[in-house]
Protein backbone atom coordinates (compact mmCIF):
# COMPACT_ATOMS: atom_id res chain seq x y z
CA UNK A 1 0.00 0.00 0.00
CA UNK A 2 1.47 3.08 -1.21
CA UNK A 3 2.01 6.21 1.72
CA UNK A 4 1.55 9.82 1.11
CA UNK A 5 2.87 12.19 2.85
CA UNK A 6 1.33 15.78 3.46
CA UNK A 7 3.49 19.21 2.77
CA UNK A 8 1.97 21.53 5.35
CA UNK A 9 4.04 25.06 5.15
CA UNK A 10 3.29 28.45 6.79
CA UNK A 11 1.07 29.79 4.72
CA UNK A 12 -1.26 25.80 4.82
CA UNK A 13 -0.70 26.80 9.08
CA UNK A 14 -2.02 30.51 8.54
CA UNK A 15 -4.75 29.76 6.37
CA UNK A 16 -6.20 27.05 8.81
CA UNK A 17 -5.93 29.34 12.21
CA UNK A 18 -7.81 32.11 10.28
CA UNK A 19 -10.78 29.61 8.79
CA UNK A 20 -10.69 28.00 12.43
CA UNK A 21 -11.30 30.79 14.72
CA UNK A 22 -12.44 28.71 17.95
CA UNK A 23 -8.92 26.88 17.67
CA UNK A 24 -7.58 29.27 20.68
CA UNK A 25 -10.81 28.41 22.74
CA UNK A 26 -10.63 24.71 22.47
CA UNK A 27 -6.98 25.20 23.18
CA UNK A 28 -6.69 28.36 25.53
CA UNK A 29 -3.19 27.02 27.24
CA UNK A 30 -0.96 27.37 23.59
CA UNK A 31 -1.81 31.52 24.05
CA UNK A 32 0.17 31.72 26.88
CA UNK A 33 2.44 28.67 26.10
CA UNK A 34 3.65 30.33 22.84
CA UNK A 35 6.13 32.55 22.99
CA UNK A 36 7.36 35.82 20.66
CA UNK A 37 9.66 38.32 20.98
CA UNK A 38 8.57 41.39 22.64
CA UNK A 39 9.28 43.51 19.95
CA UNK A 40 11.26 46.07 21.95
CA UNK A 41 14.29 44.28 22.92
CA UNK A 42 15.46 40.11 23.58
CA UNK A 43 12.38 39.86 26.34
CA UNK A 44 10.22 36.91 25.15
CA UNK A 45 6.16 37.38 25.97
CA UNK A 46 3.18 35.30 25.07
CA UNK A 47 1.03 35.37 22.42
CA UNK A 48 -1.64 37.63 24.22
CA UNK A 49 1.34 40.18 25.63
CA UNK A 50 2.41 40.45 22.11
CA UNK A 51 -1.15 41.06 21.04
CA UNK A 52 -2.14 43.87 23.33
CA UNK A 53 1.52 45.39 23.28
CA UNK A 54 0.57 45.55 19.28
CA UNK A 55 -3.07 47.25 19.88
CA UNK A 56 -1.42 49.35 22.63
CA UNK A 57 1.12 50.75 19.68
CA UNK A 58 -1.73 50.58 17.21
CA UNK A 59 -3.86 53.06 20.06
CA UNK A 60 -0.53 55.47 20.29
CA UNK A 61 -0.44 55.82 16.90
CA UNK A 62 -3.80 56.65 15.82
CA UNK A 63 -4.05 59.12 19.36
CA UNK A 64 -0.88 60.86 17.17
CA UNK A 65 -2.43 61.40 14.50
CA UNK A 66 -5.71 62.88 15.86
CA UNK A 67 -3.92 65.22 18.35
CA UNK A 68 -1.93 65.98 14.77
CA UNK A 69 -5.24 66.53 13.18
CA UNK A 70 -6.54 68.97 16.05
CA UNK A 71 -3.21 70.81 15.90
CA UNK A 72 -3.08 71.10 11.97
CA UNK A 73 -7.23 71.71 12.54
CA UNK A 74 -6.46 74.97 14.58
CA UNK A 75 -3.85 76.11 12.99
CA UNK A 76 -5.71 76.44 9.60
CA UNK A 77 -8.82 78.00 11.58
CA UNK A 78 -6.31 80.71 12.67
CA UNK A 79 -4.30 81.03 9.85
CA UNK A 80 -8.26 81.56 8.04
CA UNK A 81 -9.09 83.98 10.80
CA UNK A 82 -5.79 86.09 9.75
CA UNK A 83 -6.07 86.05 5.68
CA UNK A 84 -9.74 87.33 6.48
CA UNK A 85 -8.97 89.75 8.96
CA UNK A 86 -6.01 90.84 5.63
CA UNK A 87 -9.12 90.90 3.15
CA UNK A 88 -11.36 93.13 5.27
CA UNK A 89 -8.56 95.73 5.48
CA UNK A 90 -8.02 95.53 1.86
CA UNK A 91 -11.71 96.04 1.01
CA UNK A 92 -12.14 98.44 3.56
CA UNK A 93 -9.49 100.65 2.23
CA UNK A 94 -11.00 103.66 0.64
CA UNK A 95 -8.20 105.37 -1.40
CA UNK A 96 -6.33 103.36 -4.04
CA UNK A 97 -3.15 104.65 -3.78
CA UNK A 98 -3.10 103.84 -0.03
CA UNK A 99 -3.11 99.69 -1.04
CA UNK A 100 0.33 99.13 -0.95
CA UNK A 101 0.57 100.54 2.48
CA UNK A 102 -2.37 98.32 3.39
CA UNK A 103 -1.31 95.15 2.20
CA UNK A 104 2.16 95.43 3.57
CA UNK A 105 1.47 96.26 7.17
CA UNK A 106 -1.16 93.96 7.54
CA UNK A 107 1.37 90.98 6.45
CA UNK A 108 3.81 91.87 8.76
CA UNK A 109 0.73 92.72 11.66
CA UNK A 110 -1.95 89.63 11.08
CA UNK A 111 0.90 87.05 10.00
CA UNK A 112 3.82 87.96 12.13
CA UNK A 113 5.93 88.93 8.92
CA UNK A 114 9.48 90.04 9.84
CA UNK A 115 9.66 92.10 7.20
CA UNK A 116 7.48 93.00 3.57
CA UNK A 117 7.81 95.52 0.61
CA UNK A 118 5.76 95.32 -2.84
CA UNK A 119 6.37 98.03 -5.70
CA UNK A 120 3.73 98.79 -8.40
CA UNK A 121 4.45 99.61 -12.04
CA UNK A 122 2.29 100.60 -15.24
CA UNK A 123 -0.64 102.75 -12.97
CA UNK A 124 -0.07 105.87 -14.66
CA UNK A 125 0.91 109.56 -14.41
CA UNK A 126 -1.71 109.58 -11.44
CA UNK A 127 0.80 107.38 -9.12
CA UNK A 128 3.90 108.03 -10.94
CA UNK A 129 5.31 110.29 -7.36
CA UNK A 130 4.54 107.20 -5.06
CA UNK A 131 6.90 105.38 -3.04
CA UNK A 132 5.33 102.38 -4.57
CA UNK A 133 5.87 103.42 -7.98
CA UNK A 134 9.44 104.22 -7.55
CA UNK A 135 12.66 102.55 -7.99
CA UNK A 136 12.07 99.77 -9.92
CA UNK A 137 14.32 98.64 -12.72
CA UNK A 138 13.33 97.09 -15.74
CA UNK A 139 15.44 94.43 -15.00
CA UNK A 140 13.09 93.53 -11.77
CA UNK A 141 9.65 93.76 -13.83
CA UNK A 142 11.82 91.27 -16.07
CA UNK A 143 12.49 89.18 -13.32
CA UNK A 144 8.92 89.72 -12.00
CA UNK A 145 7.24 88.53 -15.15
CA UNK A 146 9.41 84.96 -15.37
CA UNK A 147 7.96 84.34 -12.22
CA UNK A 148 4.84 81.90 -12.76
CA UNK A 149 5.13 81.03 -9.17
CA UNK A 150 6.60 82.45 -5.60
CA UNK A 151 10.56 82.43 -5.66
CA UNK A 152 11.29 81.07 -2.11
CA UNK A 153 14.79 80.80 -0.82
CA UNK A 154 17.53 82.20 0.10
CA UNK A 155 19.09 85.75 -0.60
CA UNK A 156 21.13 85.82 -3.10
CA UNK A 157 20.99 89.17 -3.72
CA UNK A 158 18.17 90.35 -5.58
CA UNK A 159 17.38 94.05 -6.18
CA UNK A 160 13.60 93.91 -4.61
CA UNK A 161 15.28 93.26 -1.47
CA UNK A 162 16.81 96.89 -1.15
CA UNK A 163 13.00 97.76 -0.84
CA UNK A 164 13.17 96.38 2.59
CA UNK A 165 13.11 99.32 5.90
CA UNK A 166 16.25 96.02 6.88
CA UNK A 167 17.52 94.47 3.44
CA UNK A 168 20.89 93.29 5.51
CA UNK A 169 18.19 91.14 8.29
CA UNK A 170 17.00 89.66 4.75
CA UNK A 171 18.22 86.03 4.76
CA UNK A 172 15.32 83.88 3.39
CA UNK A 173 12.54 85.33 0.87
CA UNK A 174 9.51 85.18 -0.78
CA UNK A 175 9.39 86.78 -3.66
CA UNK A 176 5.89 86.98 -5.03
CA UNK A 177 4.31 88.09 -8.57
CA UNK A 178 1.32 90.41 -8.68
CA UNK A 179 -1.31 89.98 -11.14
CA UNK A 180 -5.24 91.57 -11.05
CA UNK A 181 -5.92 87.79 -12.53
CA UNK A 182 -4.72 85.23 -13.55
CA UNK A 183 -3.77 85.13 -17.00
CA UNK A 184 -3.40 89.65 -16.70
CA UNK A 185 0.49 90.73 -17.21
CA UNK A 186 2.68 91.37 -14.13
CA UNK A 187 1.61 94.72 -12.01
CA UNK A 188 3.88 94.07 -9.22
CA UNK A 189 6.24 92.30 -6.91
CA UNK A 190 5.59 91.75 -3.23
CA UNK A 191 8.86 90.69 -0.90
CA UNK A 192 8.63 88.96 2.34
CA UNK A 193 11.69 88.48 4.44
CA UNK A 194 12.99 86.83 7.47
CA UNK A 195 16.09 86.59 9.52
CA UNK A 196 15.81 82.80 9.89
CA UNK A 197 17.33 81.07 6.84
CA UNK A 198 14.94 78.58 7.11
CA UNK A 199 11.70 80.45 7.36
CA UNK A 200 11.44 80.36 3.07
CA UNK A 201 13.56 78.06 1.22
CA UNK A 202 13.16 75.74 -1.99
CA UNK A 203 10.85 72.97 0.04
CA UNK A 204 8.43 76.09 1.01
CA UNK A 205 4.61 75.18 -0.43
CA UNK A 206 3.88 77.90 -2.00
CA UNK A 207 -0.24 77.81 -2.21
CA UNK A 208 -0.98 79.87 0.23
CA UNK A 209 1.53 82.50 -1.11
CA UNK A 210 -0.06 82.39 -4.20
CA UNK A 211 -3.36 82.81 -2.63
CA UNK A 212 -1.72 85.83 -1.32
CA UNK A 213 -0.64 87.19 -4.30
CA UNK A 214 -4.01 86.40 -5.91
CA UNK A 215 -5.76 88.91 -3.16
CA UNK A 216 -3.19 91.56 -3.39
CA UNK A 217 -2.93 92.15 -7.07
CA UNK A 218 -6.53 92.01 -7.74
CA UNK A 219 -6.95 94.32 -4.76
CA UNK A 220 -3.62 96.26 -6.89
CA UNK A 221 -5.93 96.19 -9.77
CA UNK A 222 -7.22 99.97 -8.72
CA UNK A 223 -4.22 101.66 -9.54
CA UNK A 224 -4.04 100.31 -13.19
CA UNK A 225 -7.32 102.87 -13.39
CA UNK A 226 -5.61 106.35 -12.75
CA UNK A 227 -9.04 108.15 -11.83
CA UNK A 228 -9.50 106.29 -8.60
CA UNK A 229 -6.75 108.12 -6.59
Amino acid sequence: MMSTELSINEDDIAQFLVTTPDFFERHAPLLAAVQLSSGHGGRAVSLQERQAGLLRDKIKGLETRVMDMIRHGKENAVMAEQLQNWTLRLLQTAQAHELPETIVKGLISEFQMPQAALKVWGGGAAFADEAFAAGVSREVQTFAASLSAPYCGINTGFEAVRWLPEPAQARSLALIPLRAAASAPVLGLLVLASPEAERFHSGTGTEFLVRLGELAGAALARLQTPTDA
